[in-house]
């Protein structure tokens, strides 16, 4: 499926209040402070998961072992997938003596950069990039050397953290001498709790969006949902009310590949994937309902009434969306009870919702926003609905 559109929106992305109301988990291990600020700057509740970790592999037997292959003979081509592993690589021949011999080499090769970050790496060493493809996808790459005579060509490929096993075959096949470069590797965050507790809030709806700044760490987070049995749910979770927020196509493609909508931004930077979504969940992510003569968005935690905004516990927050998927009709203390969260949903007394209901009455401050119809139920006082 294609990415959500961003069309039509008319909330100001940076805004200092666009993300109000929201909650974003990430999963970012690398820059998450940088992107968890410029999150929380537009109103956002952050809650940081991170999913993955980089292992550099600078003493690596494996990546001495390639580094000296690469120096036997010229080469052809040398594909940058990562900056970070390039600079790595850069690092590890230093302190091995070698990088004035790798220097060499890479002088007088190709030099492929997947995106701007490879490239900016390449021209940092001083040395010059001879091709950047325009979706920033090592598919691309393999496209643009697969078009031409690989017959007896020494091509050296960065890997970013897993193995390009398809990639590295079907140069192989077509004649060229591989060799791979492992500069690190990712693996499973040590602490894997918080990405535990991101994935049942985001099964129940507890955050409003999940964003996501690699493709091994969209792997890792349905990788430990499926050792809960949850990967299903969780997948069905990012096809309804939350969004799976992509910084680019690469990181996009694992869910894109199983049938999940994706929020992307144009261009592939942090600072575009909080601008996209400021602009996208003030617009899909709220609804707006005339209450009792006061004017309420409805938002992930958060209500505004008025123009104010009023912080929402749970279970407050649980029964108010459900009387606005009804405005003006009477939804039933039975039905009520079935949304409230966790425990409180299994209290077999009408108590819990007449507290919730209570809460929500102080919450919202101005009475008459929430009715009680004798015997009946409760219903929000709407004349109409304003939009979605």
């Amino acid at each position: 499926m294609s990415a959500l559109p961003l069309e039509g929106i008319s909330s100001p992305e940076t805004a200092p209040d666009a993300l109000s109301g929201f909650t974003i988990g990430v999963t970012a291990t690398r820059r998450r402070e940088e992107f968890g600020a410029l999150l929380e700057r537009r109103g956002a509740r952050v809650v940081s998961a991170p999913a993955i970790r980089l292992v550099p592999l600078a003493e690596d037997t494996d990546l001495l072992a390639a580094t000296r292959l690469a120096l036997e003979a010229p080469l052809d081509d040398v594909v940058v997938t990562t900056g970070v592993g390039f600079r790595g690589w850069m690092a590890a021949a230093e302190g091995w003596g070698l990088s004035a011999d790798l220097g060499e080499h890479l002088t007088t090769s190709r030099l492929l950069t997947r995106g701007p970050k490879a490239r900016g790496a390449v021209r940092a060493a001083g040395l010059n990039d001879y091709w950047t493809p325009a979706t920033e996808s090592c598919q691309e790459v393999k496209q643009y050397l697969l078009a031409q005579d690989l017959r007896g060509r020494r091509i050296a490929v960065q890997q970013h953290g897993e193995p390009l096993s398809e990639f590295v075959a079907e140069l192989r096949q077509a004649g060229a001498e591989v060799i791979e470069i492992p500069v690190y590797r990712w693996l499973p965050y040590r602490d894997i709790s918080p990405l535990r507790r991101l994935i049942s809030q985001t099964i129940s709806g507890s955050v409003d969006a999940v964003a996501f700044t690699s493709a091994p760490a969209v792997h890792a987070m349905l990788g430990a949902a499926r050792a809960e049995g949850l990967e299903e749910a969780l997948l069905a979770a990012f096809s309804g009310s939350v969004v799976a927020a992509c910084v680019g196509p690469v990181t996009a493609e694992p869910l894109v590949s199983r049938g999940v909508p994706t929020l992307q931004p144009e261009r592939s930077r942090l600072g575009a994937l909080a601008r996209a979504l400021a602009r996208h969940l003030p617009e899909h992510g709220v609804t707006r309902l005339l209450a009792g003569e006061h004017q309420l968005e409805i938002r992930g935690h958060a209500v505004v009434v008025d123009g104010e905004l009023r912080p929402l516990p749970p279970a407050p927050m649980a029964v108010l969306k459900r009387l606005a998927d009804k405005p003006g009709h009477v939804v039933s203390r039975a039905e009520l009870r079935t949304v409230l969260p966790g425990s409180i949903a299994r209290d077999s007394a009408e108590h819990a919702v007449e507290m919730a209901i209570t809460r929500l009455r102080r919450a919202l401050g101005p009475s008459g926003i929430v009715e009680t119809v004798v015997k009946r139920g409760y219903r929000l006082a709407c004349q109409y609905e304003v939009g979605m």
